[in-house]
């Protein structure tokens, strides 16, 4: 098996030659740079990310910014990248540091684990990257290079597995130079040790990849285990009044788009109370449908004319929903671009209402 210190080795020569250095977060790295750009990069590719992180940073340039800022416009600048638990925690964790120290991020990785978001391989991450100190990480894509370099088994969401992964982690991540040797493994899984086609002829670890030498890189990491993904449907009305407003009701702040400006929803009951005597939604009530895949879920949406229904959870006139304590109102068609607004929504809205992507 290979030495901590010859993998230390080999992976700081790979970052040395190969390594990203030009990301926008990499210039003038600070703690918020860092720690900004990994909550983005949580499921989500990297170049899908550097135009978000750019426009964010534009925006809340410092952390004192983002705890200044409304929730609003934060989720706005978030919309597109999902998972917006993310960005309510982002928001939230800026509050803290401003509020308990002073907007520096604590320097020991048990009290920044405590921060809204952050867990133990986004704290080492900051810790490592931005402050130079000795910590490891392990992100999807260390999780993958580790998995197949020692034949780890089971698929890592499993908590034995992860414990097992954290060890080895923790076992060969050098003390010196912690923070290019993450970059280095994280620009490993992202590019020679892909998921799909690794390119194991130029990897520097392949002399000693267990999963290699047993021609087992299809099978490692293993996967998690398929399950059948239930579809929900959904019922949403598309209320427009005399002054070609929509109506428009923000989403809880927990759950699927929490805190973000979406369509009004009947519930099941709504919808067959509202319909009456029909058994289904005639095309003239139908104003569009949408799919949307979330990784647990398909969720697919019927919207409807409001005034076309025989009773209606919604007031057209007065924009009154009857669930109590729910965030109503009216935007002006050309006010959709500057709203926070899940993706699958915008996307129905600018195609119905012919609005072009800013």
């Amino acid at each position: 098996m290979i030495t901590a210190k010859s993998f230390a080795t080999k992976m700081l020569k790979f970052y040395d030659e190969l390594g990203r250095k030009d990301l926008p977060w990499q210039q003038n790295k600070t703690g918020y740079s860092v720690w900004v750009s990994e909550i983005m990069l949580q499921q989500t590719q990297v170049k899908t990310v550097i135009p978000y992180y750019l426009r964010f940073i534009r925006s809340f340039p410092s952390i004192k910014a983002l705890a200044k800022a409304d929730i609003d416009s934060v989720l706005h600048h978030w919309a597109g990248l999902g998972y917006y638990s993310r960005a309510r925690n982002l928001h939230a964790c800026a509050k803290r540091v401003v509020d308990e120290f002073d907007g520096e991020f604590p320097q020991q990785l048990d009290e920044i684990v405590k921060l809204p978001g952050i867990g133990e391989s986004t704290g080492g991450a900051i810790l490592s990257l931005a402050y130079g100190q000795s910590e490891a990480i392990l992100d999807g894509n260390v999780k993958r290079v580790l998995a197949r370099v020692f034949l780890v088994d089971g698929w890592y969401g499993k908590s034995s597995v992860a414990k097992e992964l954290w060890h080895l982690s923790r076992t060969y991540t050098p003390k010196t130079r912690t923070g290019d040797f993450n970059q280095a493994m994280m620009d490993l899984g992202a590019s020679l040790c892909a998921r799909n086609n690794p390119i194991c002829s130029e990897c520097p670890l392949s002399p000693d990849c267990q999963a290699l030498l047993q021609n087992k890189t299809k099978e490692y990491p293993h996967r998690k285990p398929k399950k059948a993904i239930p579809t929900k449907q959904a019922t949403m009305l598309l209320g427009v009044n005399r002054s070609k407003q929509i109506q428009l009701v923000k989403r809880p702040p927990s759950g699927i788009w929490g805190g973000l400006w979406s369509l009004p929803e009947l519930e099941p009951p709504q919808v067959k109370s509202s319909l009456a005597s029909n058994k289904k939604i005639s095309d003239e009530k139908m104003i569009g449908q949408f799919k949307h895949t979330f990784s647990h879920f398909h969720l697919e949406v019927d919207v409807i004319d409001p005034n076309q229904l025989s009773t209606s959870p919604v007031d057209i006139k007065t924009g009154i929903m009857v669930e109590e304590n729910t965030a109503v109102a009216w935007h002006n068609i050309d006010q959709l671009t500057e709203l926070a607004l899940p993706t699958p929504i915008k996307k129905f809205l600018y195609r119905h209402f012919h609005i072009k992507e800013k």
